[in-house]
Order: structure tokens, then C-alpha cells, then sequence
């Protein structure tokens, strides 16, 4: 039996399951179908270097520590550059005003390169942090309390002047522009209108046969696997999902998730499921005609596992609804209900969804 691989997506998510969500360890590793000195041992890696952790067999390279050294540096001259054109004029402002600043983007920058940027004291900012809050920013608080009961009782649908009514209904005396101010400082953002389907810009080509012919039955394990992938909105903007399914089990086999719709995407789910289940003779791989499925990278990559091409007729869904119907479950079970704020929130339910 070949040895299962696992790849660095897998692994962070596993372990997030565990430090994040709290799920215990064994309860996890049996999710997962892991020993649980595994898991254990994934943990410890991340927690000793979450930039580095799960870099490949063995150390890093010496060359890529040199780029990754490199890259933080030009991060660094970056940030040194765009500080002040976000902040224009700052420079100028009174001190306070500058640690209102970096209180703000902290977040974005470490505050340690944002002190050095507005030449003051990181000892000062945090001195600065753990003052007694002003009268207003203290009625501030108050109104974002009642400005996060109006909106949540909306279901997230009511924008600033809807809130700010029902604010003054509370007897809290404001204006529309600083409720509008207070929603936006804490990400209250009204449900948008629905949105259009990415477009696939990229260029198509008929490089395969439908081979699969709609024949959505296997004998066996890895005799035929679906592939596709679809997108869920975030506030960072959209998740691309992409999954390989094994029709003998009806199972995802492979997955990945990316805030990039490109090759890579496909590739990193194919690799997984053939991680996973180790190469298979006589393996039938059907997806659409998707620029992402017939770039060459792709097929590259089919060649070398020895798996067959197959494709969906263009603009015929129903060559591959098997895909879509997994599809539909996990939005209909899953994601259609929910409002993601980051990226990470949405990879962490599907992940849920996935493998538990």
C-alpha cells in the first residue's frame, strides 16, 4: 500500500481544527484518519515556524531562505514607502493623531515598522494604548453596541440610514455620518446585491473526448474521478474551491482552495487525491473544458500519472453533474446561509464540510 502524502494546505487546516476550533486531538486525528502523533507532530511544526512549517521533505533550502530573507526586506522597503502616502500628511499631525494611526493599520503593518515610519516610540504607542478612553470614544463604544444590535436583528441587510433610525429610537443622539463612520471601523457591512459569476477569461480549447459519456458509475476505487471547481464570496473577495471526487465512493479525494482562479488551483487538488490514493491504472479523469483543466500544465501533469483526459461537451453542465451535484450540496448544507469576513473563515467550513 502506498504511502499517504499530505501537503501543506492539508496540514495547516488539520492543525487549525485542533488550536482553533477546538477540536480535540484524537477527536481529529479519527476525523481524519490520522495517528495521532502525526497531528501532534504538525502542530509542533507550525507552532515553531508558522511561516516556514511544511516546507517540503526535508530543511528549507539555503537559496530559498536566502529569497524568503530578501522578500522580507522588500516587504519592509514597501511598507516604508506606502506609511506615509497612506497617512498623507501625518507626518505633520500631533502625536496622538499618529498613534491613532497606527492603532488603525496595525494590523496591516507590524507596529514596530509603523512607529519607525511616523518617527515615534513603540514604548509610547502602547503607553498611548493603555490610557483612559476619551468621552466621546466612550460614546463611541455605545453607539457601535447599539449600531451591532440593529444590524444583526436585519440579518446584515440594513445599510447606515436604517441603522441610524433605529439608533435614535434607542435614544442615542448621533448623526447619519457617524453612524456610517462606526459601521465602517467595525466591518458592518450590508448584504450586497448578487453577485455576478467570475468569467473564465482564459482561452479554450477542445483537447479531449467526452470519454466519461455521462456514465456516472465505477467498479472499483480510482477508476474515475470528477474534477471542478466553484467559488464562495468572502469580504476579502472570492474562495475558489477545487475538488477532485472519486465516483466509486462518491468522496473528495483531493481538494484546494486558493483566492487565485489558475492552474495551480486544479493542479494542487489533483495532486492530493493522487498523494492520496498513490497512481492507479487505467484512471479516468473528466472535467469541463475550463482553461484551467486544458492549459498545459495541467495536461502535463495528467501525462506523467498516466491519467486519461476526458471532457465535458462546451456549455453542457449535465456531462458532469455528479460534480455539480456535490456542488449544490455543499452550498445548499454549508456555505449559502453563511457571511464569511475572511477567506480563512470560508476554507476552514468547507474544510469542515470536506473531510468531517
Amino acid at each position: 500500500m502506498a504511502r499517504r502524502k499530505f501537503g501543506a494546505e492539508f496540514k495547516t487546516e488539520a492543525v487549525k481544527l485542533v488550536t482553533e476550533r477546538g477540536v480535540s486531538v484524537a477527536q481529529a486525528a479519527r476525523d481524519l484518519d490520522l495517528a495521532e502523533s502525526v497531528l501532534r507532530r504538525w502542530m509542533r511544526e507550525l507552532a515553531a515556524a508558522p511561516a516556514t512549517a511544511f516546507p517540503g521533505h526535508g530543511q528549507q533550502r539555503a537559496d530559498l531562505a536566502e529569497i524568503a530573507a530578501l522578500k522580507k526586506e522588500v516587504a519592509k522597503l514597501k511598507a516604508e514607502r506606502d506609511i506615509p502616502k497612506k497617512g498623507r500628511g501625518i507626518l505633520r499631525e500631533r502625536v496622538d493623531v499618529k498613534f491613532a494611526f497606527i492603532a488603525k493599520h496595525r494590523h496591516i503593518w507590524p507596529v514596530s515598522w509603523l512607529c519607525a515610519a511616523l518617527e515615534v516610540s513603540r514604548s509610547g504607542f502602547h503607553a498611548w494604548l493603555k490610557r483612559p478612553a476619551c468621552d466621546r470614544a466612550v460614546y463611541d463604544g455605545k453607539l457601535a453596541l447599539a449600531i451591532d444590535t440593529s444590524f444583526k436583528a436585519s440579518d446584515r441587510t440594513y445599510g447606515a440610514r436604517r441603522v441610524w433610525h433605529d439608533v435614535l429610537e434607542e435614544g442615542l443622539a448621533c448623526g447619519l455620518h457617524r453612524v456610517e463612520r462606526l459601521m465602517r471601523e467595525n466591518g458592518f457591512r450590508a448584504r450586497p446585491k448578487r453577485r455576478a459569476k467570475p468569467k473564465d477569461e482564459g482561452e479554450r480549447a477542445v483537447i479531449a473526448d467526452n470519454i466519461l459519456d455521462r456514465k456516472f458509475a465505477a467498479a472499483r476505487p480510482n477508476q474515475k474521478w470528477l474534477a471542478d471547481f466553484t467559488y464562495i464570496w468572502t469580504a476579502e473577495g472570492w474562495l475558489y474551491v477545487a475538488v477532485v471526487l472519486d465516483l466509486f465512493s462518491r468522496r473528495i479525494v483531493g481538494w484546494s482552495m486558493k483566492a487565485e482562479r489558475d492552474a495551480a488551483l486544479v493542479m494542487d487538488a489533483l495532486m492530493m487525491a493522487v498523494w492520496r490514493r498513490g497512481k492507479a491504472d487505467a484512471l479516468l479523469h473528466h472535467s469541463d473544458q475550463g482553461s484551467q483543466y486544458t492549459s498545459e500544465q495541467f495536461q502535463r501533469l495528467l501525462a506523467d500519472n498516466g491519467i486519461t483526459c476526458s471532457m465535458s461537451r462546451a456549455g453542457n453542465v449535465w456531462d458532469n453533474s455528479a460534480m455539480e451535484s456535490f456542488f449544490s450540496s455543499l452550498k445548499t448544507e454549508r456555505t449559502a446561509a453563511k457571511t464569511y469576513r475572511t477567506r480563512d473563515q470560508a476554507r476552514a467550513d468547507v474544510f469542515d464540510y470536506i473531510e468531517r
